[in-house]
């Protein structure tokens, strides 16, 4: 579980850096309006949901993976306290 999580955090900065190296065309890149792409997969199903409510923008964009990162980590820190609660009824 905490490889998809650092998996998914990766992902996600990795769409942070395409979406800054487009919007301001460091490296030598043209400015596309298009960088920011990666976030909508990541984000799902958030962004989808603040459309539906009229809260489109890029700033959802952004923040979106990082409700689902969120979750993603507080199931891990369940699931690891689940099994320490297992090993520790069974070690009775």
């Amino acid at each position: 579980m905490r490889v998809i999580c650092g998996l998914f955090g990766l992902l996600y900065l990795g769409a942070l850096g395409l979406l800054a190296i487009g919007t301001f065309g460091l490296f030598g890149q043209e400015q596309d309006p298009l960088s920011g792409v990666f976030l909508i997969p990541l984000g799902m199903p958030w962004i989808w949901l603040a459309d539906k409510i009229g809260l489109g923008g890029a700033l959802v964009a952004i923040l979106a993976p990082l409700i689902n990162l969120l979750i993603l980590f507080a199931l891990c820190r369940m699931l690891t306290r689940r099994r320490a609660a297992k090993r520790d009824t069974a070690a009775l």
